[in-house]
């Protein structure tokens, strides 16, 4: 595929690594009390503490239904102690929170100018829940409110449905995704016979990606069918850290070894091996019988911080420890998310990054990229 004039590939933009510098983190404050029921009442507690830890570093970003609920939120902030003059408000209509889904997906172009843009990717729930409408007109929002471009996601004239959690790149070429997501011809069909090359293509015209590593299925409990970010991330442009269950009885054990043989074989973008660290999976979480995706591996990359769900469990200290090894130049935090991940998503759901537009310092913290 030749990337037409004016795609991002075609105007020298890519998708930057999350541990790359941001200007702003975007959050869609909560007000769905569907997807926590019997628990939202903690949920903008949560939030509040997500928010106050990235306005440590950056500006966050924070999507609103009404003035009343702007409101809300504000006196929720302001008692958790964040710093309100790095918080913006944008007030648009959403169905859901899930930021990291349906918001808008930066690029960064490197010439003929530095400039930031939204890779206008269509959403549609995941192909699986009815109320996606409103969330899908977000990213354009979001581009429009910015004054930045916006380009629409097309192949052979069609738009392209992709979340922000399905895909995981290194800033380098690679990106990592599973074929449970993003190729199942039967399940939660995103785009109707779009084939890998198909999609690889999409990846290399409009976030700047030469490489595709395929793992192949996500986390029992994911109701997004196969999201890699509960599975498989990057922690430095050559490591990422994959999720490991030792109970050869449980649901994710055969998924997660399978993923790790196909790791063991794949090559990064300049041909090189990755380097794999196993990163532990929490004791299976049940509410009302239910099982939900909790993983370490759905924490967040900010400024001033990584930010690391936490589930009361004995393996919440090895994998922040894990964590705190390999991302050296911010602290490692841990966010409680017993009652969060009863959405089915946490930390990494719930955020989406905007890039800086020029690298190196910001706000006056010198953070570098991880070096491994």
């Amino acid at each position: 595929m030749t990337p037409a004039a004016g795609t991002p590939k075609g105007g020298g933009f890519r998708m930057p690594a999350e541990w790359e510098p941001h200007e702003a983190t975007w959050i869609g404050w909560p007000h769905n009390r569907t997807d926590w029921p019997g628990k939202f009442a903690a949920i903008p507690w949560v939030y509040g503490e997500i928010a106050r830890k990235i306005a440590d570093g950056e500006t966050a970003r924070i999507i609103v239904e009404s003035k009343a609920h702007e409101a809300k939120a504000r006196r929720v902030l302001s008692r958790a102690g964040a710093d309100l003059s790095r918080v913006s408000f944008f007030l648009f209509p959403t169905d859901r929170g899930w930021t990291r889904d349906f918001g808008p997906i930066f690029v960064r172009g490197e010439r003929p100018k530095r400039e930031v843009a939204v890779a206008g990717f269509r959403f549609n729930a995941w192909a699986r829940y009815p109320n996606w409408r409103k969330d899908a007109g977000v990213a354009a929002r979001a581009a429009k409110a910015l004054g930045v471009k916006f380009l629409p996601v097309l192949f052979h004239g069609k738009r392209v449905v992709l979340e922000g959690g399905a895909i995981e790149v290194n800033g380098r070429g690679t990106l990592i995704a599973t074929e449970e997501c993003l190729l199942d011809p039967v399940t939660q069909v995103r785009n109707p016979g779009m084939t890998r090359k198909g999609m690889e293509e999409v990846f290399r015209a409009f976030l700047g990606v030469t490489n595709v590593i395929w793992l192949g299925k996500g986390i029992a409990g994911d109701d997004t069918h196969g999201h890699v970010d509960d599975l498989c991330r990057f922690t430095g442009p050559r490591t990422v850290v994959l999720c490991r269950e030792k109970d050869a009885e449980d649901a994710n054990h055969g998924v997660l070894e399978e993923n790790r043989e196909r790791l063991a074989s794949a090559r990064l973008e300049d041909g090189s091996r990755l380097d794999v660290v196993p990163l532990p999976m929490p004791a299976p979480l049940r509410f009302d019988g239910i099982r939900v995706p909790a993983s370490y591996a759905n924490f967040y990359v900010c400024n001033a911080a990584v930010l690391v769900p936490t589930f009361n469990d004995p393996n919440d200290r090895i994998a922040l420890g894990i964590l705190s090894g390999l991302f050296r130049d911010r602290p490692v935090v841990g966010i409680h998310a017993v009652d969060l991940v009863w959405g089915f998503g946490t930390l990494h759901c719930l955020t989406q990054q905007q890039p800086a537009v020029a690298g190196g310092r910001v706000r006056g913290k010198g953070f570098s990229a991880p070096s491994s």
